[in-house]
């Protein structure tokens, strides 16, 4: 298993940006593909995107999709997302991820590491 931090959330207007960053110990995240989740009051947690090993592919859940993107630098050990025009939907703590598993997993099962989560609000 890997540890693994998030940080960046906040109070942010609808149409913002916001920088989240996953900082990994124990284990390089060059090991695992690397996913973000959400998950908003009453609601069960659900995938937002994902990344591969290499960072050459990336898979987005179709709510984020063209206002989000995944990066990682396996040098440092992080893995981002920066959100762009924001919508109150989009409030929820977002949680950091890792799997062991190849490929593109989406689903909560695939995932072997979670961080403690980061709020992100935005308000209309």
């Amino acid at each position: 298993q890997v540890s693994l931090v998030e940080s960046g959330g906040g109070l942010v207007q609808a149409g913002g940006s916001l920088r989240l960053s996953c900082a990994a110990s124990g284990r390089t995240v060059s090991s695992f593909s690397m996913g973000w989740f959400r998950q908003a009051p009453g609601k069960e947690r659900e995938f937002v995107v994902v990344v591969s090993r290499s960072g050459a592919n990336t898979y987005y859940a179709d709510s984020v999709k063209g206002r989000f993107t995944i990066s990682r630098d396996n040098a440092k050990n992080t893995v981002y997302l920066a959100m762009n025009s924001l919508k109150p939907e989009d409030t929820a703590i977002y949680y950091c991820a890792a799997s062991v598993l190849l490929g593109l997993p989406v689903r909560r099962v695939d995932y072997d590491s979670w961080g403690q989560g980061t709020q992100v609000t935005v308000s209309s």
